[in-house]
Order: C-alpha cells, then structure tokens, then sequence
C-alpha cells in the first residue's frame, strides 16, 4: 500500500522540501560508487551512518545528524522522496521554511534517539531519512487528519486506486511499525521500526503549538478535520470496455 498523491494543495512553493529531496538524491548519488563494493559500503555506513555502540563510546555523534541523508538503495531512497513529496509540503505551507526545517531535523534526532534506546549496543549502522519524515507523517496526521490520500493498493494481481482519509493511511502505517517493532530486535538490523515509531510521535508532538494556534479542537470542528482550503481534485481516466464481437451465423 503506497500513497501516491494527496487532495491537499500547499499555498506557497515548498523550498525546503524539495531542497530535502535534492540533497538526498545528490548525496546518494555521490554514494553509488561505494554500492559496487560492499566492504567499502559498510565502511562508508560506519562512518556517516548512526551506529548505537559508537555513541554509546562516546564516537561519531555527527551520525545522528547525517544518517538521515544517507540510503541503502534505490528503492529506499525513492520511497522515502515519495513520501516526503506527498506530506511535507503542506508542513512547510503550515509552518513556514524555517520552523519547518527545524520541525524536520528536530524529528529525525528524536527518530535516532528511539532507535539508540531499543539497541543501544548494535553495531549495525542505520541510515534513511524515514525517522524524520516519519515525524513530517505524524505532524500531518495532528493537522489534516481528514485530508484524502490516493493510495496504491496491490494485492496480488489486484492493482487498484483507493482514496482514504489521512488518519486512516496513517494510523494504519504507525500501527504497523508498533507491531513490528515488537516482533523484531533492534540488534539484528533491517527496518528501523522504532526509530519510525519515535520519529511519528514526535511529529505530533511538535506539531502541537501549530495544531493550538490554529485553535486545537476548535479548528477541527471548524474544518472537520479537513484541510481549511478547497481540495485538489483529480480526473481518473477510465478505460473503456472492450467487448468481443459475436460472429453471425451464415443462417442469419
């Protein structure tokens, strides 16, 4: 299941969003060499990425703050520009390009700090940007909880385009890390699931002074938990059904 798109259009061009997705796809593509050649990846990892056991030394702090411009793939990094792409720009509409930058990092910090806590002596270097966009998807949750998110839904052979409202894709995501984190240790690697986890909750943890300026409680009646703004709407080209034709019998 992957968000696609959402019905929310930001008021002002999204600077630091797409400053974000540019260092990140420029960063990993200086990084590419390094993939043909895997003891110099794992160095590379072990010298940018976030290793618990270094900071638990005392060593490469600077891993908590670079992790999150640093990816183990295509796909990683894709997937996490996509959803950057989707939530962020309506934060940074929100919250303006400096509060936004700041919210941004602030999340990813805590996003670390949740992981270092599960497995504070694993050697395993963890890098992605997921910890803070993480907190970009908790923030949106806390402000647009009713805004409509196209999702891509695939199911086996089933290849289908529904429409949910943000609480429901996103409560549904954050529910999903809880539960893996649970199922999985920190220790062995893989998926960053508390640091997901971590990193949501404090989006909407510091996405509270905005959501009560906005009037808290009051503004969600006001909109319905609705974004306060006309929403985007999209045309869904339909393909037409083709039928087959039935053959005349010659006694017709």
């Amino acid at each position: 299941m992957f968000p696609i798109r959402d019905h929310n259009p930001s008021r002002r061009v999204p600077v630091v969003t797409f400053a974000l997705i540019a260092a990140n796809v420029v960063i990993f593509l200086v990084s590419l060499p390094n993939f043909s050649q895997p003891e110099a990846l794992h160095r590379f990892f072990l010298s940018w990425g976030f290793v618990p056991a270094f900071v638990s030394e005392g060593a490469n702090l600077h891993g908590l703050f670079t992790s999150m411009f640093l990816h183990g793939g295509f796909m990683h990094l894709a997937g996490n520009m996509l959803f950057l792409w989707i939530f962020g720009d309506n934060l940074e509409d929100r919250m303006g390009h400096v509060g936004f930058l700041a919210f941004y990092i602030a999340s990813g910090l805590f996003a670390a700090g949740c992981q270092y806590v599960a497995a504070p002596t694993s050697l395993v270097p963890m890098v992605g940007a997921s910890g803070a966009i993480a907190g970009v998807m908790g923030g949106y949750l806390l402000l647009y909880p009713k805004a409509r998110v196209d999702v891509l839904l695939i199911l086996v052979i089933l290849i289908r385009i529904i429409t949910l409202p943000a609480w429901a894709m996103l409560g549904l995501w954050f529910g999903i890390q809880l539960l893996s984190g649970v199922g999985t240790s920190a220790d062995t690697g893989g998926v960053a699931y508390w640091a997901h986890a971590g990193g949501f909750i404090a989006g909407l943890v510091l996405a509270l002074p905005v959501w009560l300026k906005s009037g808290g409680k009051t503004h969600w009646q006001s909109t319905r938990g609705h974004p306060p703004h006309p929403e985007a709407r999209y045309t869904r080209t339909h393909i037409p059904t083709v039928t087959r034709k039935q053959k005349r019998s010659p006694w017709q």
